[in-house]
């Protein structure tokens, strides 16, 4: 579970449990099977369940929730495991890159 966030992640997700509507902080993805999860708060009563955009590649990307110990234990067709993307710079808030992807059918950015 450590491998997927950041401890300064980890506690911008904490920190973001109280927010409406709020900047996502992390994305995961699997390299080699299309999903991605956009990641913007966290259950403190279990520091586990992450609350976000959830992209499993079928083309109804939806708001939900996700263990990350779920995740971790995840691996791909090719045999590679959930990685964090280390280049995210998000822009919007979680509404909008809702909006977004449900207009394309999957996250674009």
């Amino acid at each position: 579970m450590t491998a997927l966030v950041t401890d300064a992640e980890r506690a911008q997700l904490l920190a973001n449990n109280q927010e409406a509507d709020p900047v996502p902080v992390v994305r995961l993805f699997t390299p080699d099977a299309h999903a991605t999860w956009l990641l913007a708060s966290l259950d403190p009563a279990d520091g586990d369940t992450a609350h976000g955009l959830i992209d499993l590649g079928i083309g109804m990307p939806e708001l939900g929730m996700v263990k990350l110990s779920d995740l971790a234990s995840i691996v791909g067709p090719q045999g590679q495991p959930v990685m964090r993307d280390c280049f995210l710079q998000p822009t919007r808030r979680l509404s909008e890159y809702l909006r977004l992807a449900e207009e394309n059918g999957s996250m674009t950015d």
